[in-house]
């Protein structure tokens, strides 16, 4: 839904401010700054109007789209398919046995104990009867319409390059997030609010921080925006700081001209350079969130009974540093909320990630001690909020047209580390998508008895083949989608990718 613009000429009612009034009044200088370009486009100054977009791959989508956006849940750390989606029978008859993988294995750490079966009971759900552990069992309900992979393969067991690849389809920095990729592909639904946003964990990032979510080569303003629903200023700087009352209104004038003056100078000496064009645009688009933002991340107007649906307090206590699933609910459901509150004002993609910290004891998913201990308040967290937005998202009518992805960077191993541990598991893990254009109850393969390696080691599946069949949703085809750099046509699957024509509706 796109929404008017709330800036506005009024040249018969007094009490009415006009756009450019507006802009140099308000904001503490975000709006001065942002007043040129649009003084731009209403001819007042002398440089010529700018293309609408020119940082926007204006050739897409290429055909018919399933999906308008995106909603990617990235469990930061290695989640466990074993102990939550990808239940093995062979694990609880064997548990406690000696580990026999029928090959050399390369551990990460010592995680070659005994075979150990899952931290928590496995129930069927839905008229599919798909196994879920207890844990996440509060996905029951939507399970019919999720569409699971359990034989995605990786590249490498360390935390950081993977979750790279994941994030960019490569497993060095320098390369575009697929947010990035879809925002340039797509470009925004509504002109007041990014279209990519990520809601990092509350307590921190992921192992490479911003650079997953980075924009790269790509114009500059297609990056994520990073916001922190729940915390005083939600979005860094958006606002001016109290230190900024000496100043004036003829100081902020005078100075906006000099930057607008000083910025056409530097854009003239540099032709074909898109930074000055993105920190400008970027300037812009603060501006108009100034009143856009505030609003979308405004949960008070909400029901109490969509609170509780999403695990959110309206007046969160303050939680003992134990690890404490009400809290994990609370934060993981406010984010899910405030996703579902930015996709339905335009937002193209929100990226919502779980679990960064390394204290000890742990609130990631990197369970190399205690599986039981570090999941189980994660794993309810995210369950209860995701149900609560696959539950919301249908009953307003926007499920058919968001796709919502669940990923991790690797999963982790069928055998034990430390007795109640697992170690990384590069070679097979989990992944699944839900609304739309996806097939619920389907699969796009399946892992082995232990739930080590894909079944078919001929046909795994590829982060590549995610990011495809996501951008074949939005309607791109991923072979198209590409951005020259370096002299290489680089694109967010590489040279590689097929679309997961068994998960389609």
């Amino acid at each position: 839904m796109k929404h008017p613009s709330p800036f506005h000429r009024s040249h018969s009612n007094g009490g009415s401010l006009s756009r450019r009034e507006f802009l140099w009044n308000s904001g503490g200088g975000l709006g001065g700054i942002a007043l040129a370009s649009l003084l731009g486009s209403d001819r007042s100054l002398a440089a010529p109007e700018p293309n609408p977009d020119p940082g926007k791959a204006n050739r897409f989508p290429e055909f018919q789209p399933k999906a308008k956006r995106v909603i990617q849940l990235f469990m930061a750390g290695a989640a466990s398919h074993l102990d939550l989606f990808d239940f093995k029978p062979q694990l609880v008859r064997r548990d406690g046995q000696k580990s026999d993988f029928g090959e050399h294995v390369e551990a990460f750490q010592d995680g070659l104990g005994p075979w150990m079966k899952p931290a928590w009971e496995f129930k069927p759900y839905g008229q599919s009867g798909k196994p879920l552990s207890e844990v996440v069992s509060a996905l029951g309900p939507v399970v019919d319409q999720l569409a699971f992979v359990h034989n995605l393969v990786g590249k490498t067991g360390v935390h950081s390059q993977a979750t790279y690849l994941q994030s960019t389809g490569f497993q060095l920095p320098g390369f575009p997030g697929m947010g990035a990729w879809v925002s340039y592909g797509l470009g925004s639904l509504n002109e007041n609010l990014p279209a990519f946003v990520v809601l990092p964990d509350h307590r921190g990032f992921a192992s490479n921080g911003p650079k997953n979510w980075d924009s790269a080569f790509l114009p500059g303003q297609h990056a994520g925006t990073m916001i922190f629903p729940g915390r005083p200023n939600p979005v860094s700087d958006l606002f001016p700081a109290t230190s900024g009352g000496f100043i004036s209104g003829d100081s902020e004038s005078a100075t906006h001209s000099l930057l607008n003056r000083l910025n056409r100078e530097h854009a003239v000496r540099r032709e074909g350079d898109a930074r000055l064009d993105a920190r400008i645009r970027s300037y812009e688009l603060a501006a108009r969130m100034q009143l856009a933002a505030p609003e979308a991340l405004d949960i008070s107007r909400e029901p109490d009974y969509l609170l509780d649906l999403y695990g959110v307090k309206r007046n969160p206590p303050a939680w003992p540093r134990e690890i404490n699933a009400e809290e994990e609910m609370h934060h993981f459901g406010r984010k899910c909320l405030a996703a579902r509150r930015l996709i339905e004002r335009g937002v193209r993609f929100v990226q919502i990630w779980s679990g960064n910290d390394n204290s000890f004891p742990r609130r990631n998913w990197d369970s190399h001690e205690d599986i039981r201990r570090d999941h189980g308040p994660l794993a309810m967290g995210f369950a209860r909020g995701t149900a609560a937005l696959i539950q919301d998202l249908q009953q307003r009518g926007l499920l058919d047209e968001t796709l919502i992805l669940w990923t991790t960077e690797f999963g982790r191993m069928p055998s034990s580390q430390g007795g109640v541990g697992r170690d990384h598991n590069p070679y097979c893990f989990t992944n699944w998508m839900c609304g739309g254009g996806v097939r619920g109850g389907a699969c796009g393969g399946e892992s082995d008895e232990w739930g080590y390696k894909p079944l078919d080691r001929d046909q795994p599946t590829t982060v590549y083949d995610i990011h495809a069949t996501i951008l074949h949703l939005l309607g791109i085809d991923h072979t198209h989608l590409t951005f020259r750099h370096n002299g290489v046509d680089r694109r967010l699957t590489d040279v590689h990718g097929q679309v997961i024509r068994s998960l389609l509706a």
